[in-house]
């Protein structure tokens, strides 16, 4: 039964990746290039880890598959949050189509609100 899971987790992993990577070619902008891999391939790349734990069982490898979807969890998105910001900062534009830029709106409160001042 918990091959059978294994599987399924697998199959479910290896289709998130698939379409994170399709992100990856077909979004037009950096920001959503990062979104895509951020949330596709994390969640894909955790189930298949979680398939490695429920087809090896609570062995040194499904261990192991385990501490590193936990990893990768709270790497991941941390390090592309600080992709997307270091790209903000370094003057990276938006897709013209892009309806919000949170990081223009934050800028521009703390601006407003003389916390600091233009140079």
């Amino acid at each position: 039964m918990s091959e059978t899971v294994g599987i399924i987790l697998f199959i479910v992993g290896v289709l998130f990746d698939l379409f994170g990577c399709i992100g990856l070619v077909r979004l037009p902008d950096v920001y959503n290039r990062l979104q895509a891999a951020t949330k596709c391939v994390t969640l894909g790349t955790c189930f298949i880890l979680l398939g490695v734990f429920f087809f090896s069982g609570f062995s040194a490898m499904g261990i192991k598959a385990l501490l590193c979807a936990a990893f990768i969890l709270i790497t991941s998105p941390t390090a592309a949050h600080a992709l997307a910001r270091g790209a903000h900062i370094s003057g990276v534009k938006l897709w013209e189509k892009s309806v919000k830029d949170k990081y223009a709106e934050d800028k521009e409160s703390k601006l407003a609100g003389g916390k600091i001042e233009k140079a």
